[in-house]
């Protein structure tokens, strides 16, 4: 099956009350576990890749990845682009085969973000790409993506942003963050401010960045084996299932899946001492990142079954 756009499967979302997952992958792994975990619960998959997935595995290996999976599915999946930092890598990534592109002018001033936004739309738009953009500025550290604070979505100045830039989706900061460090004291979204952005913009497609959970059992297992990962905290994933309700129709999930391998690995290692063939390893790897993204389709995102 090709490769299709988030248009439909947002409008679905959006209408009754779900969100898709935009799970990051970075190898044959990660892709083959969120793949069958899509094909077992039926859902519609994003599958996203950040600028430090293109420098380690590189675009061409990641394309053929996902032509790969898709040869043998009829799951309607998006291939990503996450955190486009320019014109000239959306631009990439389009003609590389991409069916969805962000380009992520957060870091500019306003009006700077608008100008590049409009250029990666009209790009993407002649070949039929959809276009997510942000607006706001998430904490955290996530590859090449860095803030030391917060800024939140200005919900007026969402919705001209909208209407300015043509943008498909837009990415808001409501109190999610990058990386395994979201919270110190209790978690808290701004729904509110999300409440406004969706009146505001009705039926349009919100995005919510950095929205890992960091379930403490893996945090547990990876640290019982040896790792240092002290006060990781995440999103709570009921708050993430309220947005979801909301005008919430993408979330993106990343630092989960990297700590359910890793964790995996680790127990791994220690229980077999002896293994040292890499599909040993890695295949209960690929298993944790498919049982990770069927938990969060079932319970965060609410895509079950809608395929």
């Amino acid at each position: 099956m090709p490769l299709t756009t988030p248009k439909e499967m947002f409008a679905r979302a959006y209408a009754e009350g779900f969100a898709i997952g935009g799970f990051n992958v970075n190898n044959m792994e990660i892709v083959q576990g969120i793949m069958e975990a899509g094909a077992l619960e039926k859902s519609p998959l994003i599958l996203q890749v950040s600028a430090g997935a293109r420098k380690y595995a590189g675009q061409t290996y990641i394309i053929k990845l996902v032509e790969a999976a898709l040869a043998t599915t009829d799951l309607p999946v998006v291939l990503h682009l996450d955190h486009g930092q320019n014109f000239e890598i959306c631009k990439e990534v389009i003609d590389g085969g991409f069916s969805s592109v962000m380009i992520d002018g957060s870091h500019l001033p306003y009006e700077e973000n608008i100008a590049l936004t409009k250029r990666v739309v009209e790009y993407a738009h002649d070949r039929g790409v959809w276009v997510e953009a942000e607006l706001g500025r998430l904490a955290g550290v996530e590859d090449d993506v860095q803030a030391a604070e917060s800024i939140y979505t200005d919900p007026d100045q969402a919705a001209e942003f909208v209407g300015r830039t043509g943008c498909d989706s837009l990415a808001i900061a409501i109190g999610t963050s990058h990386g395994a460090y979201k919270f110190s004291g209790e978690a808290r979204l701004d729904f509110d401010r999300l409440e406004k952005i969706g009146r505001l913009l009705p039926g349009f497609p919100i995005v919510l960045h950095g929205a890992s959970s960091v379930p403490q059992e893996f945090v547990d297992m990876a640290n019982a084996y040896g790792a240092q990962i002290s006060g990781a905290k995440g999103v709570p994933e009921a708050l993430l299932r309220k947005a979801a309700r909301m005008a919430v129709c993408k979330i993106n999930i990343d630092t989960d899946l990297r700590l359910a391998m890793t964790a995996t690995i680790r127990k791994y290692f220690a229980e077999h001492p002896d293994h040292f063939d890499p599909r040993q390893y890695l295949s209960a790897a690929r298993d944790a990142v498919r049982e990770m993204v069927r938990h969060k389709i079932r319970n965060v995102l609410g895509s079950s079954n809608t395929i």
